[in-house]
C-alpha cells in the first residue's frame, strides 16, 4: 500500500487533470494541506481521507442488536 492516496479523476466534472492543492498565506509562505486536490477543468478544489479499513463482511447498516 503506498504512503499517499491520488485520485485518478475529479468527483464533480471526471477530468483528469488534477494538481496537489497549494494554499498562499499572507507572507508569502506556500504549503499543500494533507489530501487536498484542485481540478483545472472545472476549478474545484476538494480533499481526501481516508476513514481507515473495514473487516470484511462487516456492513454499513449500524450496530447490530
Amino acid at each position: 500500500m503506498s504512503g499517499r492516496g491520488i485520485p485518478f479523476h475529479c468527483p464533480y466534472c471526471g477530468d483528469e487533470d488534477l494538481r496537489p492543492h497549494e494554499v498562499v498565506s499572507q507572507d508569502g509562505q506556500i504549503s499543500s494541506p494533507h489530501g487536498s486536490w484542485e481540478c483545472r477543468s472545472c476549478l474545484r478544489a476538494f480533499s481526501l481521507k481516508m476513514l481507515g479499513l473495514i473487516r470484511p463482511g462487516t456492513t454499513t447498516q449500524g450496530a447490530a442488536t
